[in-house]
């Protein structure tokens, strides 16, 4: 599929992964356009309800990317962010999309670099995956 730019729903902590999206945009490091971000307090807000809402709304991948395990500035919002994010994957394996369009990622404000390179390699592995089939559905 040449044509197919992905759109991809990064829920995005504000104190690590918006730090390290701002700095990768400071660092001018190019990441795909493909990427959205959501800012929210902690990813520990991030609910199962918002990450399939996400993919109802045409999403063809999404990312909760938050602190690093230990580093939470809400003590244990990753570690949630985590379990939910598991929790999202098996009901996304349940109704047909395939599980690998949703994954979570850690990251300090400090690695732009890194925030960069999850950019790619999430739009890469979705590029692979074709666009979501409930997408078709949420652009009518």
């Amino acid at each position: 599929m040449p044509d197919f730019e992905p759109i991809i729903v990064t829920f995005a902590c504000h104190y690590c992964a918006y730090g390290a999206a701002d700095l990768a945009g400071v660092m001018r490091l190019q990441y795909p356009a493909s990427i959205r971000i959501v800012k929210v307090p902690c990813t520990g807000r991030v609910d199962v309800h918002h990450i399939l809402t996400a993919f109802e709304k045409g999403a063809d991948g999404v990312i909760v990317a938050g602190c690093r395990i230990g580093d939470c500035h809400f003590q244990d919002g990753n570690v949630k962010a985590t379990r939910r994010v598991q929790y999202a994957k098996k009901l996304l394996k349940e109704i047909g999309l395939d599980e690998e369009r949703l994954d979570m990622y850690y990251m300090s404000s400090a690695e732009g670099a890194r925030f960069a390179e999850v950019a790619a390699e999430m739009t890469e592995k979705i590029k692979n995956l074709g666009p979501n089939p409930l997408r078709k559905e949420a652009r009518k």
